[in-house]
């Protein structure tokens, strides 16, 4: 079953969202009508009085993909992905730099250093994780505008560090109780890739094991631990990290690399948690929080699988959920192009223009689009992304790439917004 669907009223105001057998019948009856493809969204032609279910919005904030969920009561009503394009930001600037400092030793080579003249101010982040937070508070002010929000819910952080230095930070029942061992378990499974670091066999249960046995003084510090399947464990026992693997010196360089090592992807969440949730609450909603424990707790008894959009519904205080959608939106931030009016080579050097001009034919790069081919060679039904040319014969990125469409057979289906959209 997919996502419910969103309804608005007359006046653009956000009703409660329906089942798609509901808006199928809206639309045959001409009671409605498409206001939006992604997240599709029907827009009354008659005026209507409904009561409203308030709705709850939760979050899962993630370093490459974030988790939304949007619950009703015990009912998981719509789901999506976002994956975020922090990596790509970072390559771009990383590229602007190198060319721009080459550009300034060919030119300017004895101009004096100006890098001490420029300021952050408070609160700066990075604009790759900026964009992460940009990105997830555009859809959750798109998703107000759909539906009755009425409370969001935030993963803040994805490990209770505090929790992992000193158990008893908040008390010795939360020590004991039912999350015991749930966070120290989440942070391992995603710092060591959830395989086993001695043989890196996966799909096998995994044991917590001291890199540095605890028979001869090793600590039960978080960096001492590391995960090793059944077999691993039995065979290390009490032996020493660099005796059990002696005649593996490559394994037990990295070992001790990564024991060491933080995490990258919980680092950049870490960075970003509180600048998303101090945005959040600008909203004028009231927001709540729950950590990564308790997260993969709620999943784990609820039994459901592992994905961010699941994740997301599992965020907070949980008693029981029933998921009426199985196919969540997957959104891809794809940028809105660049301003640079010349491309580059790997050297710096001019290699091709671009057009002044984005639109061709009423298209631009970005739209999502149909086209129906009825005559040549490719004839067949084509919906994607579209990337224009100035000669009128597009590209079209559906399930693969299909070049060289005229756009005469193209109609818009969603225009540009910055986003990829898949189901």
């Amino acid at each position: 079953m997919s996502n419910f669907v969103f309804v608005l009223d007359t006046r653009k105001r956000p009703l409660n969202p329906i089942r798609p057998g509901m808006a199928r019948k809206l639309l045959n009856n001409g009671k409605a009508a498409v206001f939006k493809r992604y997240p599709f969204t029907l827009i009354l032609k008659v005026e209507v009085t409904a009561t409203q279910k308030p709705i709850t919005l939760k979050i899962d904030p993630g370093s490459r993909t974030s988790g939304i969920a949007l619950v009703q009561g015990e009912n998981v009503i719509f789901g999506a992905e976002l994956t975020h394009r922090g990596q790509t930001i970072k390559a771009s600037l990383e590229s602007r730099r190198s060319l721009r400092r080459g550009r300034r030793n060919r030119h300017t080579r004895y101009r004096q250093a100006r890098f001490l003249n420029r300021t952050r101010p408070k609160g700066w982040l990075a604009p790759s994780l900026q964009h992460r937070v940009e990105t997830t508070l555009t859809w959750v002010t798109r998703l107000m505008k759909l539906s009755p929000i009425a409370s969001i819910i935030q993963e803040l952080v994805r490990f209770d560090l505090q929790q992992l230095e000193n158990p008893e930070i908040s008390g010795i029942e939360y020590q004991q109780g039912v999350l015991c061992g749930y966070e120290v378990r989440e942070y391992l499974l995603n710092k060591w890739d959830r395989k086993c670091a001695y043989c890196g066999v996966t799909n096998t249960p995994l044991q917590v094991e001291h890199i540095h046995p605890k028979a001869k003084g090793g600590s039960n510090r978080i960096s001492n631990f590391c995960l090793a399947c059944d077999a691993c464990n039995k065979k290390k026992g009490t032996q020493g990290i660099e005796q059990f693997l002696s005649k593996k010196p490559e394994i037990l360089k990295q070992i001790l690399s990564q024991a060491h090592r933080p995490l990258k992807d919980a680092t950049a969440v870490n960075s970003t948690r509180w600048a998303l949730f101090n945005r959040l609450k600008e909203t004028g909603l009231p927001v709540s929080t729950g950590s990564g424990g308790l997260t993969k707790f709620n999943r784990t008894r609820l039994n459901l699988g592992k994905s961010h959009w699941l994740d997301a519904a599992c965020v907070g205080n949980v008693d029981s959920l029933e998921i009426l959608t199985n196919k969540p939106l997957l959104i891809k931030a794809t940028g809105h192009g660049t301003r640079q009016m010349c491309r580059t080579d790997k050297f710096g050097f001019p290699s091709r223009y671009v057009p002044r001009f984005k639109f061709v034919k009423g298209f631009q790069t970005g739209d999502i689009v149909k086209a129906i081919v009825t005559s040549g060679k490719k004839i067949g039904k084509y919906v994607g992304r579209v990337a224009v040319r100035t000669s009128g014969s597009f590209n079209i990125s559906a399930s693969e790439l299909v070049s060289g469409i005229s756009h005469k057979y193209c109609s818009v289906v969603h225009r540009k917004d910055g986003y990829s959209y898949a189901a």
